[in-house]
């Protein structure tokens, strides 16, 4: 049973959707912050190459089937992306991949970068399966292919970066 609308609540009604969209904004320009403050920091060469060279480290728990370690990876892969100071300029070619990489997402153009990513991906979780199983030799060479793939990924990420600095 629907219930009677009284006059004066036909202007409560926009005023309680013009509250809501205001707590949405605020809600949405602290995300934003938050996310641009993190890639600043991300975009270090440091925090780049690092996060990169211990893609190996996500196959040590599921190894060893420990939370502990699963725990301890999850948190340096978490303050690897904000422990680094920003970078003085944007020379670094792996400072120029994570602010491609931002503004790529932030795009969203169609491109090849995306099968990339996902090639990485699954060879990944290829790794991940191979870690669960102790297979070795699969587990090596799907990590190979997943960091083979990142940088590849990589390059892309230089490539839309520098085309867009250009103003293409």
């Amino acid at each position: 049973m629907a219930s009677a609308v009284r006059v004066g609540d036909a202007h409560e009604v926009p005023r309680a959707l013009a509250g809501l969209r205001d707590k949405t904004a605020a809600m949405t320009s602290t995300v934003l912050h938050f996310q641009r403050w993190v890639f600043s920091r991300h975009s270090h060469p440091w925090s780049a190459w690092t996060r990169w060279a211990s893609t190996p480290l996500v196959l040590l728990p599921v190894w060893n089937r420990s939370a502990r370690q699963g725990v301890v990876v999850a948190a340096w892969f978490a303050l690897n992306a904000v422990v680094f100071p920003p970078p003085r300029d944007d020379s670094a070619f792996a400072t120029r991949v994570v602010l491609g990489e931002e503004r790529w997402l932030k795009e969203r153009p169609v491109s090849g970068a995306l099968a990339i990513n996902c090639l990485a991906s699954a060879a990944l979780l290829i790794a991940i399966d191979s870690a669960r199983r102790h297979r070795h030799w699969q587990m090596t060479i799907a990590t190979i292919a997943t960091m083979s793939a990142l940088l590849w990924y990589w390059r892309e990420m230089v490539r839309f970066y520098d085309t867009r600095a250009d103003g293409q």
